[in-house]
């Protein structure tokens, strides 16, 4: 059976961590288990082409998004509109869809040890709610205006049970008669509507593309390519008070707890402050890992000043035991740079304008995907 992918040990001074890998190629119905010889040990078929995710459960389930088409957002890149859950034996378990024609599901889910599932979505808010709300009418093209949201799936009973919107955390300094007009400066935890300075292809204004969850800090992580940031949230709200300011763990509701990547987002920084370059696949390092509880990132590398070429980079977040992140008056959040970073040399030998990801293992290597290549690489520490 023929697999697209190639699996490179670069690993200088240790062995390859022992187990299987999961993939998921794109223009594939199938998901394949791999041994480290890349032998096929098991085999998922779905009855639709896969999304952007796929997860594999303790048990040995797995849990993939799939592709749904003939909506607006079908034609945007990380597009999806279903998720399931396969046994081992193949069989669907459940099914869910969260598509129409002003929501869709896309990019990334992130699995909680209860066993509900969290989603990304495109919610269409419209032009004219864009401009009601302080979007700069020059950066919008068409009838609609992409925005985010997070919402919580029970596979149990099919219910949603939590959400959270990016629509009911924003400032903006273009409309004084407009909602939320204030100094981006003095609100790093909200999000400005009118960054970046442009119009937004599709109207996809965020791109967001990957989410994560802690079930020690009741915290999500997510990725936000247009920004070239990641963001922090609270989880431990009701979805009221995920809507508002206050309430939850960290007493501050749905808005942004950390934010790091590009402090111009948010009027703290300059160009020579950014960090990210258009990443994809934000994670924590699970506890019991090496470096649990520091952040990865694949830092795709688009439009980077030293030129085309990606990293993985890994974060110590300025957090408390409580979940707290510190922030000076005036500030960016810290670090100032990441703890460890990995890249080729020359850096420009490795470069992947999309997709990918990165994943810690047990034996404290690290697992990097070069998506639209099919490249599998396992580092060391040492690089």
């Amino acid at each position: 059976m023929p697999i697209i992918f190639s699996l490179l040990f670069v690993a200088a001074q240790s062995t390859p961590q022992d187990g299987l890998t999961l993939c998921a190629p794109m223009d594939s119905n199938d998901s394949y288990l791999l041994d480290l010889s890349l032998n096929v040990v098991h085999t998922w078929t779905g009855s639709a082409l896969p999304g952007d995710a796929a997860y594999l459960r303790e048990n040995g389930n797995l849990v993939r998004t799939y592709k749904i088409s003939g909506y607006p957002g079908s034609s945007f890149g990380g597009s999806g509109g279903g998720v399931q859950e396969f046994a081992w034996n193949g069989s669907v378990l459940w099914d869910f869809q969260y598509v129409a024609n002003t929501y869709h599901s896309h990019h990334d889910i992130a699995l909680t040890p209860a066993g509900n599932v969290f989603l990304l979505v495109w919610e269409d808010v419209s032009r004219a709610g864009a401009i009601a709300a302080g979007r700069d009418p020059s950066l919008i093209q068409g009838s609609s205006f992409w925005s985010e949201k997070i919402i919580e799936l029970d596979p149990n009973t099919g219910s949603v049970i939590w959400e959270w919107r990016v629509w009911d955390h924003l400032v903006q300094d273009y409309s004084s008669s407009s909602p939320g007009y204030g100094v981006i400066t003095d609100n790093p935890q909200l999000l400005d509507l009118n960054f970046p300075q442009e119009v937004p292809g599709q109207g996809d204004w965020l791109h967001c593309n990957s989410i994560d969850y802690s079930p020690v800090l009741d915290q999500l992580i997510m990725s936000c390519r247009n920004f070239d940031e990641i963001w922090v949230i609270d989880h431990s709200t009701t979805t009221a008070e995920a809507a508002g300011h206050s309430g939850g763990n960290s007493g501050k509701g749905g808005d942004i707890l950390y934010r790091w990547g590009n402090p111009i987002a948010y009027g703290r920084g300059t160009n020579a402050d950014r960090q990210f370059f258009q990443q994809h696949d934000t994670t924590w390092i699970a506890d019991g890992l090496p470096g649990a509880g520091n952040i990865l990132v694949f830092n795709n590398g688009n439009v980077r000043p030293t030129g085309a070429w990606s990293s993985v980079d890994e974060l110590v977040p300025p957090v408390d035991t409580q979940g707290n992140y510190s922030l000076l008056p005036g500030a960016s959040f810290e670090p100032s740079a990441p703890v460890w970073s990995w890249f080729d040399s020359p850096p420009t030998a490795f470069f992947a304008p999309g997709l990918s990801g990165v994943q810690r293992l047990e034996n404290g290597n690290t697992l990097i995907t070069k998506g639209p290549f099919g490249y599998l690489l396992e580092v060391d520490s040492a690089g």
